[in-house]
């Protein structure tokens, strides 16, 4: 069972999401939030599998609250996914900065948002191609920072982080690099914790910040990702 927890300021956006989670035999609503502050509380006290925070919220915003939930050792199984109204703005890159494992932008299609909260809560990064491209824009006249352990990847791992940053599942790396799930997995936890990375979503950021991967090796994203189900 998927435990979810939601984080918004407005009534209508929660009970909206909270009755299309609940029609499903495989997720539970475990509680809602209407500010930030009052979601890291309820966070700590159900230590949910996913929680789906707005940006935008009194008391404490959305990115805080990631932060907060990210820095504490307790919920470290939390999986935090971002909801906007914007899509990428200023407000989710410094979120996924701050520990979160993806965002959604709020009009998306019911069988998606399933299929993304499945997605999140198994670990994955939820990096939708659409709004993908325009983080990867972000790069292109960003100064490049290598970042402290990335002259320990072998090069295997390299390769597997690259395959992340281009959004493909285990699965997916796993064909590629013609090895098996469990190494492919395995490849991608080393590097993460090689990097210090919280889960794939910070994974990908630091691919792009290193300068491992460039927008130049990146445009074949598309083809590359399954159209989501619900």
């Amino acid at each position: 069972m998927i435990r979810v927890l939601l984080v918004d300021d407005q009534p209508l956006i929660r009970s909206g999401f909270r009755a299309l989670l609940d029609n499903e035999d495989d997720i539970e609503v475990v509680a809602e939030a209407a500010d930030g502050a009052a979601g890291v509380a309820l966070a700590r006290e159900h230590v949910p599998d996913i929680a789906l925070v707005d940006v935008q919220m009194p008391v404490v915003d959305g990115i805080e609250a990631t932060r907060r939930i990210a820095a504490d050792p307790a919920l470290a199984a939390v999986h935090v996914v971002i909801l906007t109204n914007y899509g990428l703005d200023e407000y989710v890159f410094d979120a996924l900065r701050a520990g979160a494992a993806g965002f959604l932008v709020k009009d998306i299609q019911p069988e998606d948002f399933l299929h993304a909260v499945r997605v999140a809560a198994r670990g994955d990064a939820l990096l939708a191609p659409s709004i993908t491209r325009k983080l990867i824009d972000r790069y292109v006249s960003r100064p490049l920072h290598p970042g402290p352990g990335l002259g320990e990847l072998t090069n295997r791992e390299r390769e597997a982080v690259a395959l992340v940053a281009q959004g493909l599942s285990n699965d997916e790396i796993a064909e590629r690099m013609v090895i098996s799930p469990l190494t492919a997995k395995t490849h991608v936890n080393r590097a993460m914790t090689k990097l210090h990375a919280r889960d794939r979503a910070q994974l990908v950021v630091l691919a792009y910040e290193s300068g491992l991967v460039t927008p130049a090796n990146r445009s074949g994203i598309e083809k590359h990702r399954p159209t989501p189900r619900g």
